[in-house]
């Protein structure tokens, strides 16, 4: 990033970034705790190897944001537009967050990690989500278009709605408890 300020190995804890402008830079194994992004533009942002934990990013800019190897925990993420943030070498994982109504259309998201998250409304149309997980997920009204769901794990995930005509499901894992998902469009009864 041409003229900015690079940070490596800091602490932010409880900074309300939606008050007041957060800095132009590159953070680089830095740890965000408690602190509230909503609303806040995150475009002039490169984060590397950092944390997020108890954040909320909810409808904060990130056109262009770089996530390289970022883990979000209890954070609170509604409206994010994942799609819009710079595509090279995108890494995240997801813990305990609220995603709802957030966008991860047309992304390449391989070997992602959702654990114990809300996906409510999550666009997942055109994505390449190859070998993640989704685990104890709730995909309520999640939209799966076009989505390559391949070796994905799905076993502990609910309330999802998945059409296998319409996905790449090949070899994906689903319990027998999801399968009303997968066969939702034929109207059928599943019993037991």
């Amino acid at each position: 990033m041409p003229n900015s300020n690079y940070f490596v190995e800091k602490k932010y804890t409880g900074i309300d970034y939606s008050a007041r402008n957060i800095k132009t830079g590159e953070f680089e194994k830095c740890t965000f705790n408690n602190c509230n992004f909503s609303n806040t533009d995150l475009s002039v942002c490169s984060f590397v190897d950092c944390g997020f934990s108890g954040c909320d990013l909810s409808n904060a800019i990130i056109e262009g944001t770089v996530f390289r190897d970022i883990g979000f925990d209890n954070c609170k993420m509604l409206g994010l537009q994942f799609d819009k943030c710079d595509k090279i070498l995108l890494s995240v994982k997801f813990k305990n967050s609220v995603l709802n109504m957030s966008s991860f259309h047309n992304l390449k998201l391989h070997n992602t990690k959702f654990e114990k998250c809300e996906l409510k409304e999550v666009y997942f149309v055109n994505a390449d989500l190859t070998n993640s997980v989704f685990d104890e997920c709730d995909l309520n009204k999640a939209i799966f278009e076009n989505t390559v769901l391949t070796k994905c794990d799905f076993t502990s995930a609910y309330n999802y709605l998945i059409d296998p005509e319409q996905n790449k499901i090949s070899k994906a894992k689903f319990s027998v408890h999801g399968l009303r998902g997968l066969l939702y469009k034929y109207d059928i009864v599943i019993e037991g």
